[in-house]
């Protein structure tokens, strides 16, 4: 398998930590590359459009949808949407890189299902709720209805860890990056 079509995606619930695992490994790794995700959702001040996410309308997203431009795509909640778009993996695999996701669950699982066996799907475990409600509480960009909708999904999220090719555990970060990087070089190498 060429490593140009390759994908590697971490997923797990919102407050794992994937987003930050995922950061590490784009900066040891140059092989790899940041799929970056449309979604309706707003933007939150620290991002940037085109480098974080690709914020979409609601309609321009569907839209996409219809025009079958996406991979996958998911309604995480109500009227916010998600999707990894056909164009942004080409892009990747152009520039003969890796594609890394870092995506919600059920995308994960489709993009899998799409692209297997050259998918790795690797699932960030933080242990246990309790531990999601205190990083959610600490990142403070959530209100506390979204906080709410969030830990209930991640209740859905956590029991799916068992689907995945690979699930770690990140109680210790440092460990955990350490885990995910032992994966990734093993994938790469095709020993998984």
């Amino acid at each position: 398998m060429t490593p140009e079509k390759k994908i590697i995606i971490l997923a797990g619930p919102s407050g794992s930590g994937k987003t930050t695992i995922s950061k590490h490994l784009l900066e040891k790794n140059s092989i790899l590359s940041f799929s970056i995700s449309a979604t309706t959702r707003a933007k939150r001040s620290n991002e940037i459009d085109g480098q974080d996410y690709y914020f979409l309308t609601e309609s321009d997203f569907r839209e996409k949808m219809q025009m079958d431009e996406f991979v996958e795509t998911e309604e995480v909640y109500a009227g916010i949407l998600y999707g990894t778009l056909k164009s942004e993996m080409e892009r990747i695999w152009n520039i003969g890189k890796v594609p890394m996701l870092d995506i919600d669950v059920y995308g994960a699982l489709n993009i899998k299902e799409k692209f297997a066996p050259q998918a790795l799907t690797v699932f960030i475990h933080p242990g246990d709720v309790e531990t999601l409600k205190r990083r959610l509480k600490l990142r403070a960009t959530e209100n506390e209805e979204s906080s709410r909708k969030r830990i209930h999904r991640a209740e859905e999220e956590l029991s799916m860890s068992g689907i995945f090719d690979k699930t770690v555990l990140n109680i210790d970060l440092a460990t955990a990056q350490a885990e995910v990087q032992q994966i990734l070089d093993n994938y790469l190498s095709d020993k998984i």
